[in-house]
C-alpha cells in the first residue's frame, strides 16, 4: 500500500537527506542528534517517569557502560505476586555509531507501564570509537550482569527478554546468539524491530509499482562499526550464521518502506526452518523508525506498542 498520508513528507524529507561523510564524527553525531530530538522526537509523545528510574555504571572490558532501569516497584524490593518480575533488556538503535537513553526514555517508560516489566536500557559504546565486536560485548556482559542482579532489580532471572530496533535489533539478536553459543543464561524471547541482521550487503529496497528506490545507508554506518572481514561474523550479521537452532522465540517487526525489510523477513525464515518460534509483522505503509510516531498515526502506533506488550506478556 502506499506510505501512509501523515508519513509522506518526513518521508519525502528522508528520501532527499544526504549523509555527510565530511565533517568529525562527534560533529555529526551531535547535529543528528540534535535533528532527532527537533523531528522524531517531538512526534512522539512524552510518557511520565516511572515510580523508579536508576542508573547502574557496569564494567565492561576497557571501561564501563551504563544501564538505566524502569521500574514500577522499589529495586531491591520483590513484588507480592511473586519472587520477581519479568525483564526487557533493551538496545536502542542508531546504525551502532548514533543514539542515547535519553531518547528512549518514553518508550521504555511505556513498556515497563503497559507490561507490568523491569525495563534496563544498555547504554552500549558506539562506534567508530568503539568497533566490532565491542557494542555486541557490551550487550551479552549487559545480560550476565543483570541475571546475577536478578534479587537487586526484583526479577526473575528466567524471564529475562532482548530486544530493541534496528541496530539495537541486531544487538539483540546476536546476544541470543552469545548466549546459546557460550552457554549462558538464555532469554526466553527476543523482540527484532526494524532489525539489521546482515551488514555485508548494502542492496536498496526497489518498490517497481512506485519506482522508487529507499537507499539503507548501511554502507555508511557498517563501515563505522564493522572491517570488511568482521561484517562476515555473525555476530556482526546474525542471518549469515549457519546454525540459529535453539534460539529464543522471536517477534520480528519489518516496515514495507524499509531497506531491512527484507533482511528482517529472511531472518524470520531462517528462524523457522531451525524450529524456532517466530511471529513476523510487516507494518505496511510505513517506513524505517515511523511505528512509534504516535502524533502522526496515533492509531497504527497504538497497535505497534500493543502487539510488543502483547508478546511481553506470554513471559
Amino acid at each position: 500500500m502506499p506510505i501512509l498520508p501523515p508519513l509522506q513528507s518526513m518521508f519525502d524529507a528522508m528520501q532527499m537527506t544526504v549523509e555527510r561523510t565530511d565533517i568529525p564524527v562527534q560533529q555529526a553525531r551531535e547535529a543528528i542528534h540534535q535533528m532527532i530530538a527537533e523531528s522524531f522526537s517531538a512526534l512522539m509523545t512524552p510518557q511520565q517517569a516511572m515510580p523508579v528510574e536508576k542508573d547502574f555504571k557496569i564494567s565492561v572490558g576497557g571501561g564501563e557502560i551504563t544501564l538505566r532501569v524502569y521500574s514500577n516497584f522499589n529495586v531491591g524490593q520483590s513484588d507480592a505476586k511473586g519472587p520477581g518480575q519479568p525483564c526487557y533488556l533493551y538496545f536502542h538503535g542508531g546504525g551502532f555509531w548514533l543514539g542515547t537513553l535519553e531518547q528512549s526514555d518514553s518508550q521504555c517508560r511505556a513498556i515497563a507501564r503497559d507490561a507490568e516489566c523491569v525495563v534496563v536500557s544498555v547504554e552500549y559504546r558506539l562506534a567508530p570509537e568503539y568497533r566490532f565486536p565491542t557494542a555486541a560485548e557490551d550487550g551479552y556482559t549487559a545480560l550476565m550482569w543483570v541475571v546475577e542482579h536478578a534479587g537487586e532489580l526484583a526479577i526473575d532471572p528466567t524471564r529475562i527478554a532482548v530486544g530493541g530496533g534496528s541496530a539495537g535489533g541486531n544487538l539483540a539478536a546476536v546476544v541470543s546468539l552469545m548466549a546459546r553459543d557460550r552457554g549462558g543464561p538464555q532469554p526466553v524471547l527476543q523482540i527484532l524491530e526494524i532489525p539489521v541482521t546482515d551488514l555485508s550487503t548494502d542492496n536498496p529496497l526497489y518498490l517497481p509499482n512506485e519506482n522508487l528506490s529507499v537507499q539503507s545507508g548501511k554502507s555508511h554506518y557498517g563501515a563505522l562499526y564493522a572491517t570488511p572481514e568482521d561484517v562476515l561474523n555473525p555476530y556482526a550479521s546474525p542471518l549469515l550464521a549457519e546454525d540459529l537452532s535453539g534460539l529464543p522465540p522471536a517477534l520480528i517487526m519489518v516496515a514495507e518502506y524499509d531497506p531491512l525489510r527484507k533482511e528482517g523477513e529472511q531472518y524470520a525464515r531462517r528462524l523457522q526452518e531451525a524450529g524456532v518460534g517466530v511471529i513476523c509483522h510487516c507494518w505496511e505503509g510505513q517506513y524505517h523508525g515511523s511505528q512509534r510516531l504516535d502524533r502522526l498515526i496515533p492509531e497504527w502506533a497504538s497497535a505497534y506498542h500493543r502487539q510488543i506488550i502483547t508478546t511481553l506478556g506470554s513471559i
